[in-house]
């Protein structure tokens, strides 16, 4: 598999975990409400290098790359825990 395959894979996981996040924030406490907001930002953040990175893939450094696949692993489980939270 591609590094842009399980970069891709890695952002459809983050969504799913996402999207099931978002389902339950209703049922979430502020200080939740507050984690769910940094992740957010974090989101946001790793979807920008992700497109830059899918879009330039020939020339994103090696650097670009892996910083893109450490936001996107600590994102991924920020994500997963605060979903795990509510179960």
């Amino acid at each position: 598999m591609s590094f842009q395959d399980e970069l891709k894979k890695l952002s459809e996981k983050i969504k799913q975990y996402r999207d099931e996040a978002r389902v339950q924030m209703h049922l979430a406490h502020e200080d939740v409400k507050d984690e769910w907001d940094d992740l957010e930002k974090d989101w946001e953040r790793f979807r920008s290098k992700l497109d830059h990175i899918l879009h330039d893939a020939e020339d994103a450094s090696k650097e670009a790359r892996q910083t893109a696949h450490k936001l996107g692993e600590d994102l991924r489980t920020g994500y997963q825990n605060l979903r795990n939270r509510k179960k």
